[in-house]
């Protein structure tokens, strides 16, 4: 069962100049994008920095609101009606990338976890101590850690925190915007499991934005790739790593390190030319083309559609277009 739908969703900033603040162009941050998360899915968007995922994102949590498009949650368009703006932020919540920047240093964890439970209901000091306590331990964390600020905690001990305050509410869907890029390997595996674990146990929905392929992988059941504001391909994600369609797909699996330098020799590197475009003015046409080996004429002069090249496989590229 859909649990959200992105439909058409463009995001453009204003490039304003002179004492008048005059509009004299746009960055195209997202330019059409569209998809949707099932119910106790995972689905991630991936990309080079300057993709629009985090766009994407920030739309989704309401924290900007998109310049043209729909985003439906559970049947409702989330930006048609400010009065649904509890109930909405009720089951979406965010875990950020930098746990130290999300966390209040002047509040203990206790009441970290504590302030979303206060905003969304009216219950008791005694009863919200407890629901903190078994979120902690949900967590992997002591009660002990109720107590602490956020400076004395470790990476991964506060990304928990974090990962608690969203989780303590109950939502239906968690965005989780680059949740280990911050962390130790080490502490990157934990806490992958912990999300996985969680998902299962409170039947949750993620949207995880991530530069890191191998994270994605471990944890995501649908992947869309994003280039300069738009989904290049998107496919189930094992279908994406055995298969990647697009040039832009396959330039970002041939970047994933392998730990055995032998299958390294072996791996047939992608060719990519050049640096990506600029998102003011982005590339007639297909917007890979000046960066793509296989451009032609087409290429340059066409946008490509997203099609459905197989089945629950899509791909934006006039290589497999099948007129």
């Amino acid at each position: 069962m859909s649990l959200l739908e992105v439909s058409h969703l463009v995001k453009y900033f204003p490039i304003r100049k002179g004492l008048f603040g005059k509009i004299v162009g746009y960055v195209k941050a997202v330019d059409d994008v569209s998809f949707r998360i099932n119910e106790n899915e995972v689905f991630a968007l991936v990309g080079e920095s300057g993709s629009g995922k985090t766009t994407v994102a920030k739309c989704i949590l309401r924290l900007i609101k998109p310049t043209s498009g729909k985003i439906i949650f559970m049947n409702k368009d989330i930006f048609e009606d400010d009065r649904e703006s509890k109930w909405y932020h009720k089951n979406v919540q965010a875990v950020f990338q930098n746990p130290f920047l999300s966390l209040n240093p002047r509040m203990r964890v206790r009441d970290i976890i504590a302030e979303p439970l206060k905003t969304h209901y009216k219950i008791s000091d005694d009863e919200v101590d407890k629901i903190v306590y078994e979120t902690l331990e949900k967590v992997g964390l002591a009660k002990t850690f109720a107590k602490k600020y956020p400076h004395e905690l470790s990476g991964g001990q506060a990304q928990r925190v974090a990962i608690a305050r969203a989780i303590v509410i109950k939502p239906k869907l968690v965005v989780l915007d680059e949740p280990t890029s911050a962390l130790d390997v080490s502490v990157q595996a934990q806490i992958l499991n912990l999300l996985v674990d969680l998902k299962e146990e409170f039947k949750l929905s993620y949207l995880i934005i991530s530069h890191d392929l191998s994270v994605v992988r471990y944890i995501s059941d649908w992947i869309a790739v994003m280039y300069l504001g738009k989904i290049v391909e998107l496919a189930k994600t094992e279908e994406l790593f055995e298969k990647p369609l697009h040039p832009y797909t396959q330039t970002l699996l041939s970047s994933i390190p392998e730990p055995d330098p032998e299958s390294m020799k072996l791996k047939k590197e992608a060719v990519v030319i050049g640096e990506p475009p600029s998102a003011i003015n982005p590339p007639t046409g297909c917007r890979y083309n000046p960066r793509c080996v296989y451009a032609s004429r087409m290429c340059r002069d066409r946008e490509p559609p997203l099609i459905e090249y197989e089945k629950e496989h899509w791909v934006a590229c006039w290589l497999y277009y099948k007129k």
